[in-house]
């Protein structure tokens, strides 16, 4: 069991949240917080559902009305859900750095050309000074006496 696994009944959640089941019911018509159901078709309430309903609870306290509560509890799980795909894609990265150790790096050149470099190898920087005339815009070396 964990934080997911549904296990209250819509009067044990209601109780562990401090509402009346009434409540919750409305809350799960808008769509606040859905529980999943039973083949009876009976709410089931998980451990995190109880935690959003404290949530839903405070933000109304606050002075939130139910739309705004909506929007932020859509918001918190779309940052929920973007934060962990970026963990895999992370994960992923890592991964695949470990098996292409050996491959090619490449840079971007000044002009925009495409630089190979060896595994562990730096980029040259360059030391030429670049002028910006608002008139003209970014002068190359050459043309930076004439600014």
């Amino acid at each position: 069991m964990d934080e997911l696994t549904p296990l209250f009944s819509i009067t044990a959640a209601a109780e562990l949240a401090g509402m009346h089941p009434q409540t919750l019911r409305q809350y799960d018509r808008l769509g606040l917080v859905s529980p999943t159901r039973t083949a009876g078709r009976t709410r089931r309430y998980s451990m995190k559902d109880v935690v959003k309903l404290r949530e839903v609870q405070r933000l109304s306290s606050e002075g939130l009305n139910l739309e705004g509560i909506k929007r932020i509890v859509e918001l918190e799980e779309q940052v929920d859900s973007l934060t962990k795909r970026v963990r895999d894609l992370e994960s992923t990265l890592a991964d695949e750095i470990l098996v292409r150790s050996g491959r090619r790096v490449f840079a971007a050149g000044a002009e925009g050309d495409v630089i190979p470099l060896r595994a562990g190898e730096r980029a040259k920087k360059s030391n030429q000074v670049v002028l910006w005339n608002p008139l003209r815009g970014i002068l190359p070396p050459s043309r930076q006496h004439d600014a």
